[in-house]
């Protein structure tokens, strides 16, 4: 505790600093007192003074350079100043004041500049001087011991963990669903642990290691668990924390950090978010002499610098590793590159199951529904759903987390938070039904679309309705025959909406986003186009601006890309309206029960989808008609 304390910086302003600081202030008080009641003093003009000395009711003059106080019998005093040409008995006569009455009253002459005043008037000129010299020094004194400000611009703010025995707070068995990237950095663990297995070899383990993945996916974690497992310090830092206003400093605070490692070693280096100082030099806007290069080139070096016997380890994390520079990735420096993907179902259900330590779960609550559920999700995001799961138990009063509220919390996270203050009208209400009927309608009647799971009207953000299909297996591949699907029950909102009643609505705008966007990249970038080819049309410039880009095709062929994009869209509208008109009949039982029951569950869709009774459709059969 005491070497604790030691080390910790003194930001108290010292004891005498504030005696000085006190000092000026009294000194200063008293002048102001003194001066503004002049000593008890009354200040009158020079011609009133003369005729109190001609009065001879003075028992003392004092005369101190221009000013001029005289004494009355009663202790009283009054001031005056005169010219400092001449002498203060020159003066008095001059104003009528005899030679008799001078020499009746005590005469007293002090040197100018002496006695208190003198020494105050010292003390109050160098006091803001000496003042500011004790404001630098506490400043300069803390700066120096918090091990910040400009004399430490050039340390690095790494973080370090691991050492003086704590034990880790991640393992590998707190990450769960990224099963081979755990493998990969099983070998990095094991070479800090046991290095003379891979010398007696005569192989060494990568002296970076490159995590790269969709944000939330686990990759801080992962380097945390491998610095957990390896039991040697870890230094984690951001790669925004290098780049620095000063020039010069980034690449300083790369070369501070290295030496610290190599210090600790054996030893592990985190660079999160290294795409912030490792992006391609040389492109786009600002030129190549910037400071975040300088930084850069100094991480390259000191990577490329590392012995093999250093027992230093760069552990890195992006999202973006098409932006970073080819001479970062070269073998010698991240030499090895590990995937880091969403998790499958059997990942997110063993997710699940890791952060669900500690949480109250109802017997009811199934973790494998949620997992399949949650497709797409990456593991911050299931973190997250069983956080909101065990808020909305504690909301309601709950014992436990069920699976209400697990349910109730993935769409939440999906669709938005519920908003029961948004208030339709019948007639919107019955647009917003025939809607989502007409997607649900749509996605249940092909083939290679997942089957509905929930369709609700209830308002959720920004969304007036919305529906949920659950896939029945992990797809990695999609065929053209699945895009187009997926886009036809997209369109199937906006489908129904014309056939009931003709009217069409804003309601699906985001629909057509989405579809437009899935069009465009199978033109684009699947080469699902008959007309256009094997040819992708799409454009990388680095994540950087670059305004000397030349579009890589013809106008004719974006007039091309343009045609077949809206083909594909009009040909799904297509066929997403022959299916509604086909299945008129059970789109209108869809909405009557979502008009009825407002959210409807897998079930229920089965049974209103097999028969039921049919709701009015007088719009859809007079335009039949």
């Amino acid at each position: 505790m005491d070497e604790e304390a030691d080390k910790k910086p003194n930001r108290r302003i010292p004891w005498w600093a504030f005696a000085v600081i006190g000092v000026i202030a009294v000194l200063t008080l008293s002048q102001f007192v003194r001066g503004g009641s002049g000593g008890g003093a009354e200040e009158v003009s020079l011609r009133t003074f003369a005729l109190e000395v001609q009065a001879g009711q003075a028992e003392r003059l004092i005369v101190e350079g221009d000013q001029l106080t005289l004494e009355r019998a009663d202790g009283s005093k009054i001031e005056s100043r005169k010219e400092e040409s001449t002498s203060a008995l020159e003066t008095l006569q001059q104003l009528g004041v005899t030679q008799e009455a001078l020499q009746k009253i005590e005469i007293e002459i002090e040197k100018e500049g002496s006695g208190f005043g003198a020494t105050l008037a010292v003390v109050l000129g160098i006091a803001p001087i000496l003042f500011f010299v004790v404001i630098g020094f506490v400043i300069f004194r803390q700066m120096r011991n918090s091990g910040g400000g400009l004399l430490n611009i050039g340390k690095s703010k790494a973080r370090l963990t691991g050492v003086n025995g704590v034990k880790p707070s991640v393992v590998f068995d707190d990450v769960a669903g990224i099963e081979e990237a755990k493998l990969e950095l099983q070998e990095v663990v094991e070479f800090l642990k046991t290095p003379e297995k891979f010398a007696r070899l005569g192989a060494h383990v990568p002296k970076g290691v490159l995590l790269v993945g969709p944000p939330g996916t686990g990759k801080t974690l992962l380097a945390r668990a491998a610095a957990g497992e390896s039991g040697v310090p870890f230094f984690s830092i951001s790669g925004s924390e290098f780049v620095e206003l000063f020039v010069g400093a980034g690449a300083s605070r790369v070369r501070d950090l290295f030496e610290k490692a190599k210090a600790a070693s054996p030893a592990i280096i985190f660079i999160d978010e290294i795409d912030a100082v490792g992006r391609r030099r040389g492109v786009g806007l600002g030129g190549g002499n910037d400071e975040r290069e300088q930084t850069l080139n100094q991480i390259l070096v000191e990577m490329d610098g590392f012995e093999n016997e250093t027992n230093v380890i760069v552990v890195a994390a992006t999202n973006r590793a098409d932006v970073l520079d080819p001479a970062l990735l070269r073998p010698g420096r991240f030499d090895r590159t590990v995937m880091v993907d969403p998790p499958d179902v059997a990942g997110r259900e063993a997710i699940l199951r890791v952060h669900a330590r500690g949480k109250v779960l109802s017997p009811d609550a199934d973790l494998s529904a949620i997992a399949k559920l949650t497709a797409g999700l990456a593991g911050a995001d299931l973190e997250n759903l069983l956080n909101e799961a065990g808020i909305l138990a504690a909301r309601t009063g709950a014992s436990a987390i069920g699976s209400k509220e697990l349910n109730a919390a993935f769409e939440r996270i999906v669709a938005g938070p519920e908003r029961t203050s948004r208030v339709l009208s019948a007639g919107e209400r019955r647009i917003v039904a025939y809607h989502e009927a007409g997607h649900a309608l749509v996605m249940e009647s092909m083939p290679n679309t997942d089957p509905v799971h929930k369709i609700s009207i209830i308002s959720r953000g920004k969304a007036l309705g919305y529906t949920i299909s659950l896939p029945e297996t992990e797809r990695v591949l999609r065929s053209k025959e699945t895009f187009e699907e997926e886009i036809a029950g997209l369109l199937g909102g906006r489908a129904a909406e014309e056939l009931n009643c003709g009217g069409i609505t804003t309601g699906a705008a985001n629909d057509l986003e989405r579809a437009t966007a899935l069009a465009r990249a199978m033109v684009t970038q699947y080469g699902m186009s008959d007309e256009l080819g094997l040819r992708t049309f799409t454009s990388n410039t680095n994540g950087f601006p670059d305004w000397t880009q030349r579009q890589e095709y013809a106008e004719g062929t974006a007039l091309k890309i343009d045609e077949q994009i809206s083909g594909i869209l009009e040909r799904a509208y297509e066929r997403a309206k022959a299916t509604l008109t086909e299945r008129w009949d059970a789109v209108a039982r869809l909405a009557g029960g979502l008009l009825e029951q407002e959210t409807l569950e897998r079930p229920e869709i089965t049974r209103l989808l097999d028969g039921g009774a049919s709701a009015d459709i007088p719009c859809l059969e007079e335009s039949a008609a």
